[in-house]
């Protein structure tokens, strides 16, 4: 059986807020929201949960600081011994201190550059992966709620376009799937 999607098209964000609750406190269950621009508030709404980029941020930062230190351990003090400034170089925890700063900037930047792949990887929206965006205008002005009939098995296709037609929306377009 094909799946219907409907893509309901709002022109202000604060209607489409208010859409949503609507059709949630009816017991329609919106799938996405596409927007030209974070809308605060509609993650609980449509029921998005919360996000665990701050879980891989800590994986890759703790890989940063452990790949920071391992190197510097092996560079400084196994491969090449290097007394710089009367410090000394026979251990690592003698030399811990002068390692923090160079330790701390590759914990940041593993960090922030897994963060940013993880999230591009994960939303698929690297270069060369085809994008999911239903309207090109929601890039600009426009501001469009994805519903799939699918999720909304007690609801008629007649009742959600109904539905959706009270909710202030400048257009509707449906999608066999």
């Amino acid at each position: 059986m094909a799946d219907k999607v409907f893509y309901a098209l709002y022109d202000d964000d604060d209607i489409l807020k208010d859409a949503a609750s609507e059709l949630v406190a009816k017991g329609i269950r919106v799938n996405d929201v596409f927007s030209p621009f974070p809308i605060h508030g509609i993650d609980p709404i449509i029921g998005v949960k919360k996000t665990r980029l701050a879980i891989v941020a800590f994986i890759f930062g703790a890989t940063g600081l452990i790949l920071a230190l391992v190197g510097m351990r092996y560079f400084m003090i196994v491969d090449w011994p290097m007394n710089i400034g009367g410090k000394p170089n026979k251990t690592l925890m003698q030399n811990v201190l002068a390692f923090i700063p160079i330790t701390f900037e590759f914990t940041v930047l593993l960090a922030a550059h897994g963060m940013s792949l993880t999230y591009l990887i994960r939303n698929k929206t690297l270069p060369g992966m085809p994008a999911t965006n239903p309207d090109p205008r929601t890039t600009d002005d426009h501001f469009s709620m994805k519903i799939l009939l699918s999720e909304n098995t007690q609801f008629s296709s007649d009742e959600v376009e109904g539905m959706l037609n009270a909710s202030g929306l400048v257009e509707l377009n449906q999608k066999d799937i």
